[in-house]
C-alpha cells in the first residue's frame, strides 16, 4: 500500500495513522501515566497539532465522562434518600 502523505507537509501538520490514533487511545487509557501525558500532550508538549488536538478532546471525552458519572451518583443517591433507604432507620 502507498504512503499518500505528500512529503512537503511540515512535521507539525503531517497527519496521525489510524494505528497512530489507537495507540494514542491505548496510551491515554493507562490509568495514571496516560492521565499525566493526556494533560502534557494536550498543553503543547508535542510539535504535531494533531497529537495535541486529539489529547485535547479525548481530555473533554473524560470531563464529559465525570460529569455524568456525578449526576448518576446525585440521582441515585437522591433517589435512594426518596424513598426511604438511606440507611437510617
Amino acid at each position: 500500500m502507498a504512503n499518500n502523505i505528500p512529503e512537503n507537509i511540515p512535521e507539525e501538520y503531517r497527519p496521525i495513522s489510524m494505528w497512530g490514533y489507537f495507540g494514542y487511545q491505548l496510551l491515554f487509557s493507562i490509568p495514571c501515566v496516560g492521565f499525566i501525558l493526556l494533560i502534557i500532550f494536550a498543553v503543547g508538549g508535542t510539535s504535531n497539532i494533531n497529537v495535541r488536538n486529539f489529547a485535547r478532546s479525548y481530555f473533554c471525552y473524560l470531563i464529559i465522562l465525570a460529569i455524568l458519572f456525578v449526576l448518576l451518583l446525585v440521582a441515585t443517591g437522591g433517589l435512594a434518600v426518596l424513598t426511604g433507604m438511606s440507611g437510617s432507620r
